[in-house]
């Protein structure tokens, strides 16, 4: 049986990643949207897949912690550098996403760090929500 432990809820206005703003109901988030420079927009604000980036990569720190509980690994310092791409099939019209994420840890070995990604890749809600429709790269870089 599945219990609901949080529900977010966001609201995208106007023209929404172009020129619009995305807001939560409870007031924590309030953004501006901009279509990036590198997509020829403005650039002005933030974008869809900046915060995809920044929530997958909250929630990926939280699942490599979890699974190095689990492994009783102990951590020092560690994050995660998620890369959401937005990709452009032109003859299709149509777009995707793709995405790196890179732990980067401190205190532990390489192969201990290989462990810790595969295996929050294994339970973190984003990665679950997104197996099988985006394609990502996974790595880790210690210190």
């Amino acid at each position: 049986m599945s219990e609901t432990t949080y529900t977010a809820v966001a609201t995208s206005t106007a023209e929404g990643r172009n020129g619009g703003r995305a807001t939560s109901d409870d007031g924590a988030l309030d953004v501006g949207l901009a279509v990036p420079k590198a997509f020829g927009g403005a650039g002005d604000g933030t974008n869809p897949e900046q915060l995809f980036a920044a929530g997958w990569a909250s929630c990926f720190v939280g699942a490599v912690r979890r699974v190095a509980g689990v492994k009783k690994v102990p951590l020092n310092d560690l994050a995660v550098v998620a890369e959401v791409t937005l990709h452009h099939d032109t003859d299709a019209g149509e777009f995707h996403l793709s995405a790196a994420l890179h732990l980067e840890a401190t205190g532990i070995d390489q192969a201990t760090a290989d462990e810790l990604v595969q295996g929050a890749h294994q339970v973190c809600p984003y990665s679950k929500a997104t197996r099988g429709n985006v394609e990502v790269t996974l790595d880790a870089t210690v210190a």
